[in-house]
């Protein structure tokens, strides 16, 4: 029942047993259960002194009820932690899209090189491309109907350029499998083992988008500001899998 459509008599008595209780277990109760008793006590004391103030009608019920809202959105704004006003719902990457001259040639390359897994397409969508998932991240490839979307230097590997990178727990496994795929790559270490040296490696794909791998997560998270605007879940957000009967298909 809210304070505000107590009796006196009512709003008395609860004070009271919060107080009792409250006094019996300080030692014992944890900081969030007493901080909500400390507030009902509050709560309570002002709808108290109201109720003596105002006959309960029931206009100056609704007057109340109207105040006591405003005064707990009030309180609660006050007790939100810097940023939280600002929290953007985000989960995680979902996907990167990339357009190529060939769709098979693409695929080829990410799911033979970086085992990615095709998987269907809303039937929704009318033009050629394809999906491909694994890690946690999508990969969406659509025919690029104009060269001139795509890269004009296939060969060139530039570390400063645009550039989407992938972790990776076993960088000599990697290097080995663009070799095996005579895959041009750059190969380098940056940092020192002091402050965490990273290996990275960067190849394009076959429309010379670059990509790298690497094992960046050796590198402490620093934040420059407050830690509270940094998500950092502890499982990666994965969508529902149908598996059925094509496993192996």
């Amino acid at each position: 029942m809210g304070v505000m459509k107590k009796g006196i008599e009512d709003v008395t008595m609860e004070m009271e047993e919060v107080t009792r209780v409250t006094k019996g277990r300080k030692c014992t109760m944890d900081g969030p259960i007493l901080k909500a008793a400390v507030k009902r006590l509050r709560l309570l004391s002002q709808a108290k002194r109201k109720i003596h103030r105002f006959p309960f009608t029931s206009r100056n019920t609704q007057k109340m009820h109207c105040k006591r809202d405003q005064t707990t959105e009030n309180e609660e704004k006050q007790e939100q932690k810097p940023g939280q006003e600002h929290e953007i719902p985000l989960l995680a990457l979902n996907h990167v899209s990339r357009v190529c001259s060939s769709v098979k040639d693409s695929v080829d390359f990410y799911t033979k090189v970086l085992g990615f897994v095709l998987i269907e397409r809303p039937e929704a969508f009318d033009f050629d491309g394809a999906w491909l998932f694994n890690y946690g991240v999508g990969i969406h490839l659509v025919h690029a109907k104009d060269d001139e979307k795509l890269p004009h230097d296939r060969e060139n590997l530039d570390p400063m350029d645009n550039h989407i990178s992938f972790q990776c727990e076993n960088m000599e496994a990697m290097e080995q499998k663009l070799k095996d795929h005579n895959i041009k790559y750059i190969k380098r270490t940056v940092g020192d083992e002091d402050e965490g040296a990273i290996d990275q490696l960067f190849f394009n794909d076959p429309d010379g988008f670059m990509i790298e791998i690497c094992n960046c997560e050796n590198l402490k998270l620093v934040p420059q500001g407050s830690l509270g605007y940094i998500k950092l879940p502890i499982d990666r957000h994965n969508p529902p899998i149908e598996l059925e009967d094509k496993v192996g298909d």
